[in-house]
């Protein structure tokens, strides 16, 4: 898993430099097309989220994204957020909440022929941080032969640090208005953070007692575009 996991980290970090190389190599070709005399940011909020907010009261989540585009079907991106959850078992009972962030770029597969052409098949990268606060948790040990006892373990914040694998889909179903998916491989890089009552769940990450999770998302976005002169 970790050779797969290097190999693609080295594929991606070649993107963003291959982008650039490409540049001069692209500009008498803008002359004729036109493709880059626009710029675009892009805002979108995660839907499914939203939904298990509603349907799953042991935990919370929201996000939102921002994608810029840069040049040569290159975007840089920021996704954050913040959520929680409540682990409550008949022996042990805490909450803990977070904050957090991705920073990273998505390169397009599909080359933009026109200003007004969006519609995006993607791979990308990012980095994530959470920062957490975990509150004091309660314990019960049930022991027949020398009695039950009960006590507290006393909270404390931490932070979590991954890396992402992420690949999707832009689709520009209105004017200015997309659907589209992510889905991401994410490979924790601190897992000794989480060795004391990980938490049940850790927005913008997933269940705290993972090192590798796959996570999709559904992102409703609006766009804001401008022409770079």
């Amino acid at each position: 898993m970790q050779s797969m996991f290097r190999y693609f980290i080295s594929i991606l970090l070649f993107v963003p430099l291959l982008s650039i190389a490409q540049d001069a190599d692209s500009t008498n070709s803008e002359k004729h097309t036109g493709k880059d005399a626009l710029r675009q940011f892009r805002i979108g909020v995660d839907l499914p989220n939203i939904a298990i907010n509603a349907l799953q009261s042991e935990r919370t989540g929201y996000e939102l994204q921002l994608d810029y585009y840069w040049k040569n079907d290159l975007f840089i991106d920021l996704e954050f957020g913040f959520g929680g959850a409540e682990y409550d078992q008949e022996h042990l009972k805490y909450n803990s909440s977070n904050t957090f962030f991705r920073v990273g770029f998505d390169k397009s597969m599909l080359k933009r022929d026109a200003p007004n052409d969006w519609d995006m098949v993607f791979i990308g990268l990012r980095y994530g941080a959470a920062f957490i606060n975990r509150d004091d948790a309660t314990y019960t040990i049930i022991d027949s032969t020398w009695g039950n006892s009960s006590g507290t373990i006393a909270g404390t914040s931490f932070s979590a640090h991954w890396i992402e694998v992420t690949g999707g889909v832009r689709v520009e179903v209105l004017k200015n208005i997309f659907l589209g998916w992510n889905i991401r491989g994410k490979f924790l890089v601190n897992p000794k953070a989480f060795e004391e009552l990980p938490p049940s769940y850790v927005a913008g990450y997933g269940k705290g007692d993972k090192n590798t999770i796959f996570d999709y998302n559904f992102y409703l976005s609006y766009a804001i575009r401008w022409d770079k002169k």
